[in-house]
């Protein structure tokens, strides 16, 4: 690999796998500065206890759009917290986080639940083969967002169809600029409705409970932010984890049959795969020293969250999927500090329901095509996942 390619290094995978030269760079200088067009230099932070270091540091190191963009702070949000640093962040966090406790999750399950039932009557229904992804990976998860948020059933097939089109590169920047308005605009309607008349889910639950301290556009802001975190994410996990199971048919058997060890599974698949490359970028807020390497204030500092999930120093064969490995709570898939991703529960109760219906229900299931991977992908997944039964 040139150094031309440095830069480009934690967004690049063989399969299931970070790129060699990713591990390289984690032993022997897990602070890697690379230049990028412009000639700024940024830092690639790759080892696990540096990482968590890192994510959990907001005194020395800034999340603020505003740093992206040239601009002063007061720039708004493109869209949840991740963008967002305290005080604003934690003002706003806290309006949601009593909506993804555990408690509160457990009673969407059984519309998950339903929901994933009648996309297996579909994907039935049509016959094999499928794609995987465009049949059931993908729908999947913006229907959950759809309840979660309260979205009316009848315009549920007009969201479904606004939310795949935000994250469907392939017809260019401007058309998925335009995606991102046409989401924002729903949204911003949406609330400005259930403004006034509040229905049962998250935004009517806000609105009732903090409604003259959030005005429309933050909360659709909000809402936003929670589609981008929870549906790309979300549809690459069930494909990749699918494409794993069908690759290891003892272990799919196992899932069919137990839901415990599927908890395991869902959890090591989430460390395994680390959909979400590297973590929200970080910028140095004063000059400092990280690991011998100086970073100057206003640098950029990048975490790769692909190599600390796949750090030695976790244990042995971290290369491989270990189910009984203990990796619940320590694994960075979502992040660690205060931007752990909000919706973990949530994406973790998708999988374990979606994974054991769809191996229970076609367990002839198999890869039927060649399975083409995403290439220089923050958020990796497959473009497709052909199958067959």
């Amino acid at each position: 690999m040139s150094d031309s390619e440095f830069p480009l290094v934690q967004f690049m995978r063989e399969g299931f796998d970070p790129v060699a030269e990713l591990a390289r760079i984690r032993t022997e200088q897990p602070v890697f500065p690379m230049e990028i067009p412009g000639g700024q230099t940024v830092y690639l932070v790759t080892r696990y206890e540096d990482v968590r270091a890192v994510l959990a540091d907001h005194e020395r190191f800034s999340n603020d759009f505003g740093n992206v963009i040239g601009l002063g702070s007061n720039q708004e949000d493109p869209g949840g917290l991740g963008f967002r640093d305290p005080p604003e962040h934690t003002r706003l966090r806290k309006y949601l986080t009593p909506e993804f406790t555990v408690r509160r999750l457990r009673r969407m399950e059984p519309r998950i639940e339903v929901l994933v039932e009648e996309y297996l009557d579909k994907m039935e229904a049509k016959g094999s083969p499928v794609d995987l992804v465009e049949s059931f990976a993908l729908p999947i998860p913006s229907l959950v967002v759809c309840e979660l948020l309260g979205v009316p059933y009848e315009e549920r097939a007009d969201f479904l169809k606004i939310s795949t089109n935000r994250f469907d590169f392939t017809a260019g920047p401007e058309a998925s600029l335009q995606a991102i308005n046409d989401a924002m605009a729903y949204l911003t309607d949406l609330v400005a409705r259930e403004r006034e008349n509040p229905g049962e889910g998250l935004l009517g639950q806000l609105l009732r409970d903090h409604g003259d301290d959030l005005d429309d556009r933050t909360l659709a802001s909000m809402a936003d932010g929670l589609l981008t975190g929870g549906h790309d994410t979300s549809t690459s996990m069930l494909s990749l984890g699918t494409l794993w199971l069908l690759n290891n048919p003892e272990q799919a058997d196992r899932v069919r049959a137990d839901d415990s060890y599927t908890e395991q599974v869902v959890e090591e698949l989430l460390r395994y795969m680390t959909v979400v490359q590297v973590a929200f970028p970080r910028f140095a807020r004063e000059d400092l020293e990280l690991l011998g390497q100086k970073i100057n204030k206003g640098e950029l500092v990048l975490c790769s969250l692909t190599a600390a999930n796949r750090d030695p120093a976790l244990g042995e064969g971290m290369d491989e999927v270990r189910p009984e490995r203990p990796v619940a709570g320590t694994h960075l898939a979502f992040g660690h500090g205060i931007h752990r991703c909000i919706g973990a529960p949530l994406a973790q109760m998708e999988m374990r329901i979606a994974f054991p219906a769809l191996l229970r229900r076609f367990p002839g299931l198999r890869v039927a095509d060649e399975v083409p991977f995403r290439k220089l992908a923050i958020v990796y997944g497959v473009e497709k996942l052909p199958v067959a039964w």
